[in-house]
């Protein structure tokens, strides 16, 4: 069943399907992670419901225009009426395909790109398709989502992702594969003294050798 709330941000608010895969306290993290610099031009890859991409626009000055790719077509249909009930057809793009098959045209397009990718390697044995394919690589593995942003990103762009915090190193040896260079680290966790669940990474493409890490985020 689909139902619209509001995004807590202004007037701007999202529709979700209860029946389909509904972003998580994560996605808002990373959406607040960075901020925008002026005329920029930001990819949410794996956008499912546009929550990254739109909550990112709704807190940001200076955001010349945001495109959503999501490769399952009931998601990226949701999207779409999200934007037009929020009247941003003039700032917003949904792009119905996978990360590893973005046209050619958005080779070096953009200045930022944000991704709540899939976080575990393993399908689900009984699990609906469409969630299972958010959580789990199916469809898309850390390399290549990695080597889909090096392509789409302008020189100096930023990447900016969120990851389990016990695949960190992958994080960063992918990173760095593709000459992006991670230059933010902030780990999150559930409350205060808890092991980190999951991590928020940067990097800059072209960017130089030097990582700052931020306290540990209380997300609880």
């Amino acid at each position: 069943m689909e139902v619209i709330e509001p995004l807590l941000i202004g007037e701007y608010r999202i529709i979700q399907d209860t029946s389909l895969y509904r972003f998580t306290s994560d996605s808002v993290l990373l959406a607040r992670f960075l901020r925008a610099k002026k005329g920029e031009r930001v990819a949410d890859f794996c956008a499912g419901s546009g929550i990254v991409g739109l909550h990112f626009f709704a807190e940001n000055t200076g955001v010349e225009h945001v495109t959503l790719f999501e490769m399952q077509p009931e998601l990226a249909q949701m999207s779409r009426r999200t934007v037009a009930l929020n009247r941003l057809e003039e700032k917003f793009t949904v792009e119905n395909c996978r990360v590893q098959e973005i046209p050619k045209e958005y080779t070096e397009q953009f200045s930022l790109i944000l991704c709540n990718p899939p976080y575990e390697r393993d399908g689900f044995e009984k699990a609906d398709e469409s969630k299972a394919l958010c959580r789990k690589e199916l469809s898309l593995t850390l390399e290549e989502l990695v080597k889909a942003a090096g392509r789409c990103l302008k020189f100096g762009g930023r990447l900016a992702l969120v990851q389990r915090a016990d695949r960190l190193t992958e994080v960063l040896c992918a990173l760095r594969a593709e000459h992006l260079e991670p230059k933010k680290l902030q780990f999150v966790a559930g409350k205060r003294n808890a092991k980190p669940y999951a991590a928020l990474v940067a990097a800059v493409k072209g960017g130089k050798a030097g990582l700052d890490v931020l306290p540990v985020k209380i997300n609880g």
